[in-house]
């Protein structure tokens, strides 16, 4: 038994080919990677972004209601270790620099073998005292360390998104006739910054004047025009097609030691990116909208069973650790894990069940939980513009690039608070000044249908629908080990005590 993992980070959906015939985006091998596997149509994040969606896959548990972006916790109990236990070698190889900084402690560490390649993002690789040199006129950021470390990209074979493919590659030589084995290829690209090699930007030409390859977190502003837009979208859509040129190598391979006969490969993502829609531009801020929590899955079954179908039915990515588990004959029952969230494929994939849940729920901490059936999203912000009560739990007091409590003693308590959790944890009160990451209008409840709205352009005004999808996010919120305040922060505190079964 074999799987390999393929993981894009910022793979938006709607730019695949696969998924929007009238996408731009040239991905060839992303094609050719779907006609020999399941294309799932309906496959949400759980908890987003990087972090907080990485735990979720590697522990099977939704977790942004309880805390935002961070480590495993010592308490997680997490998916290649339950499969070391049961005889599979785990090995994964990624560019994604946040494991290398304060809040993403913990996770490399999971698996028996790691392989990190440098230079993605803020890393902190090329160390230069005098500045960089920094592109004139530009638009959205411009990080003095990327600009560091792309004096180290001579050619695209420097870039960390092809070095991480070309060391998955050489990986499965050097072990190429072994089984049992877990494989994690895990590319930054497309990620911004969207820096792709010129062979790729010179496929999507534009006459734009400004350098603007990182985008702001905000709504549009006046210098951010539909040419600026239209250009960013350019970026992005050649760093995507560079990212497809090296997953093909990597098909390459698979097609060379025909793994396709034996090995179960996966092609997903953690989240997607607003380039424009909406009026906005990144992620964190915004309601979660379909462009950034509605995200591509492909599953290659040995053999290529089911070769080309789709399936329907509501995914969700903290459904991997249950279906891994099933697919090398272990139960998660009997693992000695704590309750997982997540349902397994394969009887959506074997054809024994069209769905396996009727509502998924995701989302941001801090932020609107939300709900969809598959047709109607709900976003159900904050009852008071405090937005409290909110507190964040956790036994490792770190989060994006910082160390939390040291400046704020008397908002942290400790005690046995979350009852899947063996151990004492901290409780942090997050007061409005405290807030992570900071608001951009999602203090207004959203209801949409989308099938007549894909865009999610229009919201409706459905009192019934509204109460049917409160009472149902209560119910998937007690499912899910939702903290009690919650309820309160959300104003559902009628629906508190509403029966599960």
């Amino acid at each position: 038994m074999k799987v390999i993992l393929i993981l894009m980070d910022t793979c938006n959906r709607h730019m695949l080919s696969v998924y929007n015939p009238h996408a731009k985006a040239k991905t060839p091998n992303i094609e050719r990677f779907a006609r020999r596997s399941l294309l799932f149509d309906n496959h949400f994040i759980a908890s987003a972004p990087c972090m907080p969606a990485r735990r979720d896959i590697l522990t099977g548990r939704i977790h942004f209601l309880e805390r935002g972006w961070g480590p495993i916790e010592p308490y997680d109990v997490t998916l290649p270790r339950l499969l070391q236990s049961g005889g599979v070698f785990t090995h994964i190889v990624t560019d994604h620099s946040h494991y290398m900084e304060i809040g993403g402690e913990g996770y490399l560490q999971q698996y028996n073998t790691w392989d990190f390649q440098r230079g993605q993002e803020t890393d902190v690789w090329v160390s230069r005292i005098k500045d960089p040199e920094e592109p004139r006129p530009h638009l959205g950021t411009v990080y003095r360390q990327y600009q560091c470390n792309r004096t180290r990209f001579a050619g695209e074979e420097d870039r960390p998104t092809p070095r991480t493919f070309a060391s998955a590659i050489q990986w499965l030589k050097d072990n190429e006739g072994e089984d049992h084995f877990f494989l994690t290829v895990e590319a930054f690209d497309p990620h911004e910054p969207f820096d792709a090699s010129e062979e790729f930007k010179a496929m999507y030409p534009d006459d734009f004047p400004c350098f603007y390859e990182w985008p702001r977190y905000s709504a549009l502003n006046s210098e951010e025009t539909p040419e600026a837009i239209a250009h960013l979208r350019n970026q992005y859509y050649a760093t995507l097609s560079m990212a497809d040129k090296w997953l093909g190598k990597l098909l390459d391979e698979a097609d060379r030691q025909n793994l396709w006969e034996d090995t179960c490969i996966i092609f997903t993502s953690d989240h997607g990116h607003m380039l424009g829609e909406h009026g906005v531009t990144g992620k964190n801020r915004y309601h979660a909208w379909d462009e950034m929590s509605r995200i591509p899955l492909l599953v290659h079954m040995p053999e290529d069973f089911r070769a080309g179908e789709r399936i329907a039915g509501l995914t969700q990515n903290t459904d991997l650790f249950p279906t891994l588990l099933e697919y090398f004959g272990m139960d998660p029952k009997k693992c000695g894990c704590p309750p997982v969230h997540g349902h397994s494929w394969m009887p959506l994939i074997t054809g024994e069940k069209e769905k396996i849940r009727d509502y998924a729920i995701y989302g941001w901490f801090g932020q609107p939980v939300n709900i969809t059936d598959g047709r109607y999203t709900y976003f159900r912000a904050a009852a008071r513009e405090q937005n409290t009560p909110l507190y964040a739990y956790m036994a490792s007091l770190t989060t994006y690039e910082r160390y939390l409590g040291w400046d704020m003693p008397q908002m942290v308590t400790c005690g046995r608070y979350l009852k899947q959790c063996p151990i004492p944890v901290y409780r942090l009160r997050m007061d409005p000044g405290t807030k992570e990451p900071p608001y951009l209008d999602i203090g207004i409840s959203r209801l949409y249908d989308t099938w007549k709205d894909p865009a999610q352009q229009d919201p409706i005004t459905d009192k019934e629908r509204e109460e049917k999808m409160c009472r149902e996010l209560a119910v998937q919120m007690k499912v899910h080990d939702a903290p009690e305040e919650q309820f309160q922060r959300l104003g559902l505190e009628q629906y508190k005590d509403i029966n599960t079964i």
